[in-house]
C-alpha cells in the first residue's frame, strides 16, 4: 500500500510518501494555492518540481491553504488524479490539517500561528467553528506578521528603547523609508513583515521585545481563543514557526488566563503521519 500526503502553504508544499515496508520519503516543492493557481498552473508545477518516483500511489490527502471552497479543491484534486494517476484523492484546508495533526480524533481546539493565524474548535471528526482570521491587517493577531507589525511600529514611534533601535537597523541594515516602501508599496507585506521575528527571537531577552510578545498573544487569545465556548475544558494545541519558537511565552498567557496547553508542533507533517497510518490500518 502507498499512500501520499502534502501539507501546502502559498509559499511552499512538504509532501510525504509512505509505502509498505519502506522508510517514508519526503520532498518539497513550491506552494500549491488554488486562489492563485490554475489545474494547469499546478499539473505544470508537479512536473518541474516534484522530485521523486509518482507511480503506484493509491491514496492522497491534500491539506492546503485557499482549500476551503469545493470548486477550488475540485481544480486541485483534478490536478492531483491526473499527475499521480490516483483515483483517490481527498483536499481538505491547511486548518483541518492541524487539527488532525494536533489532536487525531479527540476534541480540541487548534491554533495555527506562522506567518498569518487561525484557530478552530475540533470535536474529533470535523470543524465545528471557526473565528474568521480577517488577515494582517483586521486580524492575524499573534502571528509572525503581527509581531512584526508592533516591532516595527514601536521602533518608529521611538516607544522602544535607542539601543534596540541601534540594534535594529545595524542588524537589518534597513530604513525608515525602506520599510515604508515596503509595507505600503510592494506586493505581501505581510510576509515582509514576519521577516523580522528572526530580530525579536534574538534579542527576546529584552523585556520591551518580550512584551512585544505577550501582547501579541494576549491579543490571540482574546480576540479568537476566548470567543469558542469550549475554552474552559478543552486543550488548546498549537502549529507553525512563531508557536514553536515563543513556546515558553505562548503557555505563560494561555496559563494567564486559566488555558489548558496542549500539543505543540512546529509543522503538522509528522501528526499527519500518524493520523493517517491508523486510516490506512482500518
Amino acid at each position: 500500500m502507498s499512500y501520499l500526503i502534502a501539507d501546502s502553504g502559498s509559499t511552499k508544499t512538504q509532501w510525504c510518501i509512505v509505502r509498505s515496508g519502506q522508510e517514508p520519503e519526503e520532498c518539497y516543492t513550491t506552494g500549491i494555492n488554488p486562489i492563485y493557481l490554475s489545474e494547469a498552473d499546478i499539473r505544470n508545477l508537479l512536473e518541474r518540481e516534484f522530485p521523486v518516483g509518482c507511480t503506484g500511489i493509491e491514496k492522497i490527502w491534500f491539506y492546503g491553504a485557499g482549500c476551503a471552497f469545493p470548486e477550488k479543491n475540485a481544480c486541485v484534486q483534478s490536478a492531483l488524479s491526473s499527475y499521480f494517476h490516483c483515483r483517490e484523492v481527498e483536499i481538505a484546508s491547511d486548518l483541518m490539517g492541524a487539527a488532525r495533526a494536533l489532536c487525531g480524533r479527540r476534541p480540541g481546539i487548534v491554533g495555527i500561528l506562522g506567518t498569518g493565524s487561525n484557530s478552530c474548535y475540533y470535536d474529533g471528526k470535523e470543524i465545528v467553528s471557526n473565528v474568521a482570521p480577517l488577515g494582517f491587517i483586521l486580524g492575524d493577531e499573534g502571528s509572525g506578521a503581527d509581531l512584526g507589525k508592533r516591532l516595527v511600529a514601536d521602533l518608529l514611534k521611538g516607544i522602544l528603547p535607542s539601543e534596540l533601535k541601534e540594534l535594529f537597523f545595524a542588524e537589518t541594515q534597513t530604513s525608515y523609508a525602506g520599510i515604508i516602501e515596503n509595507v505600503y508599496r510592494r506586493p505581501l507585506p505581510n510576509r515582509y513583515l514576519a521577516d523580522f521575528t528572526s530580530f525579536i527571537r534574538r534579542h527576546i531577552g529584552f523585556p520591551e521585545i518580550e512584551q512585544i510578545v505577550l501582547e501579541a498573544f494576549d491579543s490571540f487569545i482574546g480576540r479568537n481563543l476566548m470567543q469558542y465556548r469550549q475554552i474552559s475544558e478543552t486543550e488548546i494545541s498549537f502549529t507553525g514557526s512563531i508557536a514553536y519558537i515563543f513556546k515558553k511565552q505562548l503557555e505563560r498567557q494561555l496559563q494567564k488566563y486559566g488555558l489548558k496547553p496542549g500539543v505543540f508542533r512546529q509543522a503538522p507533517m509528522n501528526g499527519l503521519k500518524e493520523y493517517h497510518k491508523i486510516d490506512m490500518i482500518l
